[in-house]
């Protein structure tokens, strides 16, 4: 694919700039450049990320960050080996009220246990959406008017780690001891408190003998006389940032797309995508824009409520079987509800991308001990007794680190299918991929 002079010189500018703030992974990795914290732990420089960067290369897949791997995760600072009792003692010097901004009520529930385990700290959780935590912090930045010290939110198609962890808004925190339990390729791009994931569900009283399904082309299947073959529900996933981004994830794994169609039909994919109504380049022979062209011609029931969604699928039959792309949570309508419904796990060339939860400090924050003694409770603890997880405990959430117990779930996270995001370069083509779907879908 032809690549512009404006796309290279960007890349170039961004690899540049980002090789200057690295560190060196053989031992503690270092902060990149520091942009003014109070906290004494160094900011990322501005990439010149943006949403206009973003869209100046329309899908050039050769745009890539991770030529720089000392950009990312994990970093270990001078924060990351303190002690619970250290940052305690830390956080009653400072200001001891301990200000989260958090995209679940779940969070509320941690107020009062935190306080009791740490008497003197005043733990205040705003309850927020996900727009609202950002928007918030990015304008106390900007006012250096600072409240928040904490940030729980997630990050589907890149924004939060271009738009807010490297332009200095927020900063990294990762506790050495518990990262020891999590997988690195979890801490790539944040600190987890837990995963969660999308599934296709399916009818187990019209399929007894187990999911319909092995592959994400089968969900798009026809029948010998053109009809389709599942009724599709779903949520408009142009309007679903995780959904749109699990397609762009297609398009970037085009060949895994490719390979999964041959397995499944013994033949190779053939292309009938027309990419020529669109005013920038989508690239020839990609499995992954051919997979979001057929996916939009088929009939599909938009229902913005999940639980809508996995009854759908209850109410299927056999001779009229059904798929729902729903959260994992929603399963447990299996048991609270009776609903005849289950997940199709390991889809080829993979079920679904992580969507990480994730706790990041406020950089400039009044209690910055404080914010990272509390993120050490949320997450666990240093021996994951803490009982900092309980609240976020449940089917379709799972915790990343190695020594938890999980209880809640009917099978481990590496049994289902999933991967985690590539967040660079999702948000490198994630405004593309929304014009085609968009596109496409209204043809």
């Amino acid at each position: 694919m032809k690549k512009k002079l404006f796309a290279l010189l960007m890349a170039l500018v961004m690899v540049l700039s980002l090789a200057a703030c690295g560190g060196d992974k053989g031992g503690d990795t270092q902060q990149p450049a520091d942009s003014g914290s109070s906290t004494g732990t160094q900011q990322p420089a501005d990439s010149g990320s943006s949403d206009a960067d973003a869209g100046g290369d329309h899908l050039n897949l050769g745009y890539d960050l991770n030529t720089d791997t000392n950009y990312y995760g994990p970093y270990y600072d001078e924060w990351s080996d303190m002690t619970d009792e250290e940052l305690y003692e830390m956080a009653k010097g400072e200001d001891t009220t301990i200000t989260v901004y958090a995209t679940s009520s779940k969070m509320l529930k941690a107020e009062e246990p935190f306080e009791e385990m740490y008497p003197g700290l005043d733990l205040v959780v705003a309850d927020l959406d996900s727009d609202e935590v950002l928007s918030k912090a990015q304008i106390e930045n900007e006012t250096n008017n600072i409240t928040a010290d904490v940030l729980q939110t997630k990050d589907v198609n890149g924004e939060v780690f271009h738009e807010y962890y490297a332009n200095g808004v927020i900063e990294p925190f990762y506790p050495r001891d518990i990262c020891s339990h999590i997988s690195e390729e979890n801490l790539k791009y944040s600190y987890p408190l837990y995963s969660s994931q999308a599934f296709w569900y399916y009818n187990t009283e019209a399929f007894p003998d187990g999911q319909p399904i092995t592959s994400w082309w089968q969900i798009i299947e026809k029948n010998d006389d053109g009809s389709q073959k599942y009724a599709l529900y779903t949520k408009e996933i142009g309007q679903e940032t995780a959904y749109l981004s699990l397609f762009a994830s297609f398009i970037i794994n085009a060949d895994e797309m490719a390979q999964s169609y041959k397995d499944i039909y013994g033949e190779d994919l053939e292309y009938t995508y027309d990419a020529s109504s669109f005013a920038f380049e989508v690239p020839e022979n990609n499995a992954g824009v051919e997979y979001l062209w057929r996916f939009t011609q088929a009939e599909m029931t938009f229902i913005g409520d999940g639980d809508e969604l996995v009854l759908a699928v209850h109410n299927s039959t056999k001779d009229r079987p059904a798929l729902a792309l729903a959260s994992a949570g929603k399963i447990e309508n299996q048991e609270e509800s009776g609903y005849n419904i289950a997940w199709c796990i390991n889809l080829t060339p993979y079920t679904a991308l992580l969507n990480t939860e994730s706790m990041m400090v406020v950089s400039g924050c009044n209690s910055p001990a404080g914010a990272r003694l509390f993120i050490r409770y949320i997450t666990g603890g240093a021996d994951c007794q803490s009982g900092g997880l309980k609240p976020f405990t449940k089917m379709g959430n799972w915790p990343l680190r190695d020594d938890f117990v999980d209880e809640k779930n009917p099978a481990k996270l590496s049994e289902l299918g999933a991967r985690a995001n590539d967040l660079v370069s999702i948000y490198n083509i994630y405004p593309d991929v929304q014009d085609m779907w968009m596109y496409w879908l209204n043809q």
